[in-house]
């Protein structure tokens, strides 16, 4: 069978080793990661011990060297079972390759080693509570302190946030003009200002730890910085937004995976006692199964043909990039609500998991971008209108 994402063989083995592990340690906490909320040790420990927080890290720096291909497979795998799991495991990849890209942070090649050693978990703090979803608009200022800066933010919604040993953060340049003037900047979860406040306890994803985080007069070195001055929003386009797109993408894909095997197994495994019919044998329930099913085939497509094209990107590349991650979160809310159909009253009561994979895929709709965004940033392309 071809693979919808390209994977080599080094690609394959690493796919299935997130399967093996996902199946054997994700999806035995999975249920009590979302009942309970609780951020999800055994799973971020197992992909730590096991190479993937440097999957996509360099081998000159002990990483593994692979590409957006093998991330997206490992993603999808991990979602299947547990998609809080899934959301960190993106976040930490997608911050990483940002100091992976830098050329001005001094202990990059410290932090690298560190991260593919599986002994740095770290994740992104773009949104802030005065620019909501618009997370390339920072409110936060960094201020000239003497020969290092002082920042002050209210971070809004840091997956990871009372876990991640460090944050990818945000905020406009010294005397900046306009919010789109930013600096990407790298803060350990332990300087002196940095508080993350409060415990997620939302709709879906409810295992990502994702809280606001309160900066309080932060210290931030030129050795800190992640970009030059006013050049954090051609990384966010560059860096950020590729690789989240794909890891989101993914994502969304694995919780339709997820949500098509618990139906296909529920409709095989039950049935009416007083006529021996099974559920499979109604046309109704066969036809929601085939719908789940192409969606989420043409979706894994659409984002097999943007992995291709990020590997020979052109002017073109990021209208696929923006719109693999609107199809695919459209994707799992169809799917998923589908799920709900056609397992009816066994969905509704948490017997399959299928109500947790509908609550999972919602999450992806207002994470930034939201699909209105991605909509609206693709309308804007194709009538000649500027991004931003």
């Amino acid at each position: 069978m071809i693979d919808p994402y390209g994977l080599d063989a080094a690609g394959s083995r690493w796919r299935q080793a997130a399967a093996t592990l996902a199946a054997e340690i994700l999806a035995v906490h999975a249920v009590e990661v979302d009942t309970q909320a609780r951020f999800p040790h055994e799973g971020m420990t197992a992909l730590a011990q096991k190479g993937f927080y440097g999957l996509c890290i360099d081998i000159q720096y002990g990483g593994q060297g692979q590409g957006p291909a093998t991330f997206a497979a490992v993603v999808e795998e991990l979602a299947r079972r547990c998609a809080s799991t899934a959301m960190i495991y993106v976040m930490h990849v997608t911050a990483a390759k940002v100091i992976e890209g830098s050329s001005t942070i001094s202990t990059q090649a410290t932090l690298l080693r560190s991260i593919a050693a599986g002994e740095h978990l770290t994740t992104l703090a773009f949104s802030e509570q005065g620019s909501r979803s618009q997370f390339w608009t920072p409110i936060s200022k960094l201020e000239t302190n003497g020969q290092s800066y002082q920042t002050h933010a209210k971070k809004s919604w840091i997956t990871a946030a009372q876990h991640a040993d460090s944050f990818v953060a945000s905020a406009q340049t010294p005397a900046s003009q306009s919010p789109l003037e930013s600096t990407l900047y790298w803060l350990p979860r332990t300087r002196p200002g940095v508080q993350p406040m409060g415990q997620f306890n939302g709709l879906g994803l409810r295992g990502n730890d994702s809280a606001p985080v309160m900066l309080e007069g932060v210290a931030v070195t030129n050795d800190d910085l992640l970009t030059a001055h006013g050049q954090g929003l051609d990384c966010m386009l560059q860096v950020t937004l590729p690789w989240f797109s794909v890891g989101t993408a993914a994502m969304a894909h694995g919780l339709c995976l997820g949500a098509l095997e618990a139906s296909a197994r529920h409709l095989r495994g039950s049935g009416f006692e007083h006529s021996g019919m099974q559920l499979r044998d109604l046309p109704n329930l066969r036809a929601r199964l085939a719908d789940m099913s192409v969606a989420t085939e043409q979706s894994r497509a659409l984002l097999g043909h943007t992995l291709r094209e990020l590997a020979s990107p052109d002017e073109a590349t990021p209208l696929w990039v923006l719109r693999t991650r609107m199809a695919a979160l459209q994707t799992a809310l169809l799917v998923t609500d589908l799920a709900m159909k056609a397992c009816g009253g066994a969905a509704f009561s948490r017997q399959l998991n299928i109500e947790r994979y509908f609550r999972d895929a919602r999450a992806g709709w207002v994470m930034a971008p939201t699909v209105d965004h991605l909509a609206d940033f693709l309308g804007r392309a194709l009538t000649g209108l500027p991004l931003l």
